[in-house]
Order: C-alpha cells, then structure tokens, then sequence
C-alpha cells in the first residue's frame, strides 16, 4: 500500500483558490480512477474533478463550502503499489460474485466485486451525479439514492433525473391541515453564495438606472412563426431572445458606450467592439451567465444555436471557464414568468443589462382604433455613472424600432 496526496491543480483564468462546492466521496470511500470526486468553485464556473488514481479514500481537505489553495492537499487516497483500488476494509460490505460465465477469467470474476460496488453510483451512500441534478433533487424532495443511473459507473444523468420525476409525479392530495412548526437551515454556499456576494456588490457600488419600454412585437412574432414553419420536424425553433440579440448587437454600434466594462482599479471604461452576449440562465446551482462569443459575427440561426448550446450547458453543469466569462452586455429574461416590469441587477463589471418580460395580446389604440396586439416590456438597467439617462433610453428606443419592423433587424 502507498499514500497519494492529490492536490488542487490550476483551473485556469488566473485562479489562485477555489471553494468546494460538493464531495462526492467521503472518507472510507473505494474509488476507480476518474471517478468524480468533487466540484470546485472559482468565480467563474463550478468545475468538477476526476479522480486521479484508484483507491479508498483516506483524508478530505475540508467540508463543503471551505476554500483551498491551489497547490494544497485536497484529497489523500490509499492506493496499492501498482495503482490499483485496495479493496474494501469490510468483506462483507461488497457487492455478491457474479455467476461464472464462458470466457471470463478467474481474475476477472475476482475483481467484479470491487468494480461493482463503485459501478452502483451509490457508494458509501453518495450518489453519483452533477450539482445541479443534485440541487433540483432537493427542490423536488426526491431520494436521489431510489433513480436508476445510466452514466458510467451508474452516475445519474439528468435524463435519468427527468424520466424518474416524469414517472412518479403524482398531484399531491391534501388532508385535513395541521399545524407545522418545523424550520430548515440551509447552509449559503458554492454559488449561492458567489450569487449573493455578486448582487450585494453590484447593488452597492452601481447607482442603478432603470428604464422600462413597451414593444409591440406582433409582427416580430408573426415573421417568428412564418420562419419555424418552415423548418423540418427536427430542427431547433428561433425563440424571441435570438431576435433581440440581433436587434441589441445593431443598437450598440450606435451606441457603443453600453458595451463596455468598467475597470474600477484602474478608472477606465473598457468599451468592446466585439459583443460577446450574456445569457443569463437560472439552473438547478443558481443563477449562471454563458456567454455568446463574438455575437456580432452570427447570423439569426447561429445566434439561435449558440444561445441555445451554451443555455443547455449552463444547465447541465457542462458549461466550461470560457463559456461563462467574458460577457459584455447581458440579456436576462424570465420566459413566461417575466411579469410586466423587472429591475435586472447588472452583471459586473459591464455597465448595461436589458431584460425581457412576458408577452401578451392586449388592446391597443392604433390610429384612434382599438387593435388586439402582442405585446412587450424591456426592463433594463444601466450604471448610471458612465451611462446618461439620454442615453439609456435613446438605446432601448433604437431597439424597439429594429423589434417593431423585424425586417430591418437585417438590413
């Protein structure tokens, strides 16, 4: 037997720490090499590790939510000499031999047991699965340890999650109702904690300016629908963001001092020529922004599938640094539960953040008549400081007309 002392690499973009933001093994755990073993936070995305070696685990740097060094200890595992796991302290803790079949080997049989008890997902009482899957587990007050996993070594997939929670959702019956005294303490870490520090920090430092507009987008929604039509059966549809993004990307070249960050230790607005475009996406970890690189350089369809690649990934908790880095100006919205006006908190260090309401048809007086048409608030927020209220509101204006009269969005 021999100790190996896994230490906290390098996860790129400058890092120097990074807070554990979940174990997925505990102490006395029998792991393969590659296994998950945890995911860490950095200030840009959660990211999780794979195990190095085969072994049992023998220490843990600390409890979920501490922060680590890079460079210092993070796990030690009890590995043999050639790398392989050791076997369990318990014999018969172990998963059953499996019945001899042809061509199976003596050595192949004897090593199923350990192989088995990994390939369960479920070791030591620790399902495998990503943070987010596990996040959404607890919303739903799902046993993670009762869904069947078809990931490697029988990790739960959130395809796993979703068929499981489609096949035992059930409308829950009420009884006659009694009184409940019982609260729940629930620890602020990981990136709910990076979410509260962000939005604390924002709130503080940036004088928020809001401005809200309403747009009639039924021409928008009819040239949307003209387009989906004519799509085959398998093809992505173009959602109303993808239109907005175009629409925000031709508004910044006339007013370029929206896409900007501002660099506060040196005092300089940093005004970007390319529009790298935030999405802000609520996942099952909390409130993540992937990023659309060069949006300036997409067209309709491609700004469409990119919105939707990095969305999905944020999501899936596949999202990598450079997916959620490097936004310029931000788009947040909250489909159909955007309300009539939202006060988006801005994404530091840019200095503007449009958000997007929820349509609907209502009556609207065109030319002294009453028309039912489909419509729309922009509620953005600008910081105040190196961007005018004239401004501002000049840019949603400009916006509105592009989303008014679609067709000019590609002129």
């Amino acid at each position: 037997m021999s100790e190996y002392v896994f230490k906290l690499p390098d996860l790129g973009e400058g890092t120097v720490e990074a807070e554990i933001a979940e174990w997925m093994v505990q102490v006395g755990d029998v792991i393969l090499e590659e296994d998950p073993i945890c995911a860490m936070l950095t200030d840009k995305a959660a990211v999780e590790l794979p195990s190095p070696v085969s072994g049992k685990v023998v220490s843990l740097a600390g409890e979920e939510g501490d922060t680590v060094t890079v460079g210092s200890p993070l796990i030690v595992f009890e590995t043999d000499a050639d790398g392989a796991a050791p076997s369990p302290d318990k014999p018969e803790e172990a998963a059953e031999p499996p019945e001899e079949t042809s061509g199976e080997t003596e050595n192949a049989a004897s090593a199923r047991p350990k192989q088995e008890a990994v390939e369960t997902g479920h070791s030591a009482g620790k399902v495998a699965t990503s943070p987010s899957v596990r996040a959404r587990a607890r919303e739903a007050g799902i046993d993670l340890a009762q869904v069947p996993g078809s990931g490697p070594r029988g990790r739960i997939l959130k395809a796993d999650f979703d068929a499981f929670q489609a096949s035992h959702h059930s409308a829950a019956t009420r009884s006659v109702p009694t009184r409940r005294d019982g609260v729940t303490e629930i620890r602020v870490i990981g990136l709910r904690r990076k979410i509260a520090e962000r939005m604390a920090r924002s709130a503080s430092e940036i004088p928020h300016f809001t401005y809200v507009e309403e747009v009639d987008v039924t021409a928008l929604e009819s040239l949307r629908a003209h387009l989906n039509e004519k799509k085959a059966g398998g093809e992505a549809r173009l959602t109303p963001l993808a239109f907005l993004g175009l629409a925000l990307i031709r508004a910044l070249e006339e007013f370029p001092q929206c896409n900007a960050h501002y660099d506060s230790e040196r005092n300089v607005i940093v005004q970007h020529e390319a529009v790298h475009l935030g999405i802000a996406t609520q996942t099952g970890d909390g409130l993540k922004v992937p990023v659309v690189k060069h949006a300036e350089a997409q067209s309709l369809e491609g700004l469409a599938s990119e919105i939707r690649r990095v969305s999905d990934a944020a999501r899936e908790n596949t999202a990598s640094v450079s997916d959620l880095s490097g936004s310029t100006i931000t788009i947040t919205s909250l489909g159909r539960l955007g309300g009539v006006v939202s006060t988006p908190v801005i994404n530091q260090p840019e200095v503007a953040i449009i958000g997007v309401n929820r349509a609907v048809d209502r009556p609207v007086v065109i030319n002294g008549r009453v028309e039912v048409r489909r419509m729309m608030n922009l509620s953005s927020s600008f910081d105040h400081r190196f961007v005018d209220g004239y401004d501002a509101a000049a840019m949603i204006q400009y916006v509105k007309d592009l989303l008014e009269q679609p067709a000019t969005i590609f002129m």
